[in-house]
């Protein structure tokens, strides 16, 4: 078990920072693509702007996957940290249970009938159905299932699941 998480964990660490990766790049580029075209060929790319905000999306809804699979999100440690170890077990399994709850039913779920509901609708410029970009919080949703289930295993069992970005 220990090892097919391991594998899980790993597997998807790198394939979050790797798809992340390379959505900060495209926005990159095409962020410098508009700035040349509106400041030097006086004629600015429209598409730009629409599609680096739906990958400006992507990016904060994998980021966010990848945050709780290497357990580096935001959290207030004041309460976690004066508790003792097995209080602290308890707590940590409680949040992750809620998470992995909130995962289910509000971004799996909840995308997918978001994502479900917006395929007759087009964007403006790109002419693409809004479903594609909704279709990143079920995405996201199931790797935050994943990666709840890891934590969860490493709360209960106090093992810890290698598998980070170290090579």
């Amino acid at each position: 078990m220990r090892e097919c998480l391991s594998f899980m964990k790993k597997w998807m660490t790198r394939l979050l920072a790797g798809i992340a990766t390379v959505l900060l790049s495209i926005m990159t580029l095409l962020v410098l693509y508009q700035v040349f075209t509106r400041y030097i060929l006086n004629n600015p790319a429209a598409f730009t702007e629409e599609l680096v905000r739906y990958f400006l999306i992507w990016t904060g809804f994998i980021g966010a996957a990848y945050a709780f699979i290497t357990r580096e999100h935001m959290c207030l440690v004041l309460v976690r940290d004066s508790l003792s170890p097995s209080r602290k077990r308890i707590l940590m399994t409680l949040i992750d249970v809620l998470i992995l709850v909130f995962a289910i039913f509000v971004i799996t779920i909840g995308g997918f009938k978001l994502a479900l509901s917006a395929k007759k609708v087009y964007s403006a410029l790109l002419g693409i159905p809004r479903s594609l970009v909704y279709a990143m919080a079920p995405v996201s949703g199931i790797f935050i299932i994943l990666a709840q289930i890891i934590n969860i295993y490493e709360d209960i069992t106090g093992i810890t699941v290698e598998g980070g970005t170290e090579s």
